[in-house]
C-alpha cells in the first residue's frame, strides 16, 4: 500500500522563492502607482513645484534677459559654475523642474479619475436609510399629531423635494440628502490645477518669448524674424514659420515724470507711439503701447517693459574716419544713471573703445568725489568714459556683446600722473584724444524702448483653469452636504413624528434646519400649497 501524497502548507507556487513580505515586480509597481497617485503626494508635488519656481524669480534667466544673466555671472564668478550645473539660469527648462511638473500631472490624473467614478456612483445612489434611533443624533425633534403617517410622509417628501433634496421613501421614513455638488466642486478644483498645468505646458512647448531694444525714431524699425531679436527663448516644439509676419517702429516716446514729492524726477508713466503692419502687404496702423497694455497681433503680444537713453557718440580717428552713432546705455538705478560702451574697431592707427557712464541730470558729490545722476529726466546730460586702445577682440569671429568691452588685449589711456584719462562731455561738445588718436564727440541724445514679444498658445486654457479653480473653490466652501430624515409611525391614538438632520461637513447650524422642517410639517397650509404645486 502506497503512502498518501504529502501536501505543502504554503500557498505560494513552488518556484516562488521570495521571503515573506517581499514584493514582486507587479506588487512593487502597484505600490508605487498608489503612492504617486495619492492626494498627499499631489499636495507635496504642488508645494515642490512652487518652491522650484522661486529660483526662476530670483536668479536671472537666460531666456528672459540674457544680458542681465551674463552681468550676474560676471559679478558672481564662483557661484556661476554651480548654478550652471544645477540649471538655475534656465529653471523652467531644467530636467528636475520638468520631472516635478510631469509627476504632478500624473499624480493629479491618478487622483481625479478614480474619485470621479466614485463620485458618479455616489451621485446615482439613493440617500442612506434612516438610522434606527433618530433621537441619538445631535439635532432632532419629536412630536405627536393625529394625522395618518402616510399623509405626513407624503407631505414631508414634497416639502423636501421643493427644497432640492434627493429623496427616498423606505418604510416608515423619508430619507433626504442635498449638497452632493460639494464633491463636484472639489473635483473641479483639482481638475482646474491640471488644466492650468496643461495650459502652461502648451505655452512652453509651442510658444516663444523674445526681447529687443529698439531706438525711438522713424528710421529704426523691427521685423518679426529671428535675426531681429536680442534674446530669444523658443519652446521645445516651436516652429519659426508660426511667427506672425508683422513689423513696427516707434515714432515717439512720452514719459510722465513726477514733479513733486520724495520721488520727484522719477518716471511714473510711459507711452510709445507705434506704427505697425500686420503683414508686409497690410496697411499701416497706429497704437499707443503702454505698460500692461500690450499690442495684440494675431496670436502674438507686444509688451513695453523698459526704456533708457542712447547717447549719440562719434569717434573720429587720426585719418579722419568716423565711426559710432547711438550707443545703448543700460540704466543701473531709478535715476537712470546708465553704463555702456562705444567701439571703433576700424580706427587707425589702433582700435579705440570707450567705457563709462551716462548721467541724464548730472550732479557731483563732494563726499564721494564722483558724479551721479540726480534725476532721470535729461535736464543736464553728461557722459564720463574711460578710453582703451588696442585689440578689442572683434576680429576673432566670436560673437560679442554690444554692451561689454573686451579689455584683455587693450591698454587704458592714462594721464602723465598715472590717473585714468576720462572723457567728460555734454551734448555738442568734443574732446581731442592724446597721442593724436583722434577726437570724441557727444552729438546728442536718443531714447530706446525694451520690447518683449511673446506667443503663448495655451494662455486661454490656463485662464480657463483659473476660472474653474475659482468656481470649484466656491462650490467646495459654500455648498454644505446635509441629510434629513423624517419618520412617522403609529403611537397609540396618534402619530409619532421624528425629525433629525446631520451636517456631513461639520459646523453647520442643523438646529435651524430641523426647526424649519418641523414648522413645515406642522403647517397644514404649507402642505396644501405643496400639494397644489
Amino acid at each position: 500500500m502506497s503512502a498518501p501524497p504529502q501536501t505543502s502548507l504554503s500557498t505560494r507556487p513552488p518556484e516562488d522563492d521570495r521571503r515573506p513580505g517581499e514584493l514582486g515586480v507587479r506588487e512593487l509597481l502597484r505600490w508605487t502607482w498608489r503612492q504617486v497617485t495619492s492626494m498627499r503626494t499631489a499636495l507635496i508635488l504642488l508645494l515642490l513645484l512652487a518652491l522650484a519656481a522661486i529660483p526662476g524669480s530670483i536668479i536671472p534667466q537666460e531666456g528672459v534677459d540674457s544680458l542681465k544673466t551674463s552681468n550676474w555671472q560676471s559679478a558672481h564668478p564662483q557661484l556661476t559654475p554651480v548654478y550652471e550645473r544645477l540649471g538655475l539660469f534656465s529653471v523652467y527648462d531644467s530636467p528636475w523642474f520638468s520631472a516635478i511638473y510631469i509627476l504632478l500631472m500624473l499624480s493629479l490624473v491618478g487622483c481625479i479619475v478614480p474619485r470621479t467614478f466614485h463620485y458618479w456612483r455616489g451621485l446615482r445612489a439613493k440617500p442612506p436609510a434612516a438610522p434606527r434611533n433618530l433621537t441619538r443624533l445631535p439635532e432632532h425633534a419629536t412630536y405627536v399629531i393625529s394625522e395618518p403617517p402616510d399623509e405626513l410622509l407624503e407631505r414631508a417628501r414634497r416639502a423636501l423635494r421643493k427644497r432640492r433634496y434627493r429623496l427616498t421613501l423606505d418604510g416608515d421614513a423619508v430619507s433626504a440628502e442635498r449638497g452632493y455638488l460639494r464633491e463636484a466642486g472639489n473635483l473641479v478644483f483639482h481638475l482646474s490645477v491640471l488644466v492650468v498645468l496643461v495650459g502652461f505646458a502648451l505655452g512652453s512647448l509651442f510658444g516663444y518669448k523674445g526681447g529687443v531694444i529698439l531706438l525711438v525714431g522713424d528710421q529704426y524699425g523691427f521685423s518679426n524674424n529671428l535675426t531681429q531679436y536680442d534674446d530669444f527663448d523658443p519652446g521645445s516644439l516651436f516652429r519659426a514659420e508660426d511667427m506672425e509676419p508683422f513689423s513696427f517702429k516707434i515714432d515717439d516716446f512720452d514719459v510722465d515724470w513726477l514733479t513733486t514729492g520724495p520721488r520727484a524726477g522719477m518716471a511714473r508713466g510711459f507711452k510709445s507711439h507705434l506704427t505697425y503692419q500686420e503683414s508686409p502687404d497690410a496697411p499701416e496702423k497706429t497704437y499707443d503701447l503702454q505698460v500692461n497694455h500690450p499690442l495684440s497681433i494675431g496670436n502674438t503680444e507686444v509688451f513695453l517693459i523698459g526704456h533708457g537713453y542712447a547717447p549719440v557718440i562719434t569717434i573720429t580717428d587720426a585719418d579722419g574716419h568716423r565711426s559710432g552713432g547711438p550707443a545703448v546705455f543700460l540704466p543701473v538705478n531709478e535715476s537712470f544713471q546708465s553704463i555702456g560702451v562705444v567701439k571703433a574697431p576700424d580706427a587707425e592707427p589702433t582700435q579705440i573703445g570707450l567705457e563709462g557712464e551716462f548721467y541724464p541730470t548730472v550732479a557731483f558729490s563732494k563726499q564721494t568725489g564722483s558724479y551721479f545722476s540726480l534725476l532721470g529726466k535729461p535736464l543736464d546730460p553728461m557722459i564720463s568714459m574711460l578710453v582703451y586702445t588696442g585689440d578689442l577682440g572683434m576680429d576673432t569671429g566670436q560673437p560679442q556683446s554690444v554692451y561689454a568691452l573686451d579689455k584683455s588685449h587693450t591698454t587704458m589711456l592714462t594721464k602723465k600722473n598715472g590717473a585714468p584719462y576720462r572723457v567728460d562731455l555734454r551734448p555738442g561738445q568734443s574732446v581731442k584724444l592724446p597721442n593724436g588718436l583722434g577726437t570724441v564727440t557727444f552729438q546728442g541724445l536718443k531714447e530706446w524702448n525694451k520690447i518683449q514679444i511673446s506667443q503663448t498658445p495655451g494662455k486661454w486654457i490656463a485662464l480657463s483653469g483659473v476660472v474653474l479653480a475659482l468656481l470649484g473653490l466656491l462650490g467646495s466652501l459654500f455648498i454644505r452636504p446635509r441629510r434629513v430624515w423624517v419618520r412617522a409611525r403609529r403611537d397609540g391614538d396618534g402619530t409619532l413624528v421624528e425629525v433629525a438632520a446631520l451636517d456631513r461637513s461639520g459646523g453647520g447650524d442643523m438646529a435651524a434646519v430641523v426647526d424649519e422642517v418641523v414648522a413645515v410639517l406642522q403647517d397644514h397650509r404649507e402642505g396644501n400649497r405643496e400639494d397644489e404645486s
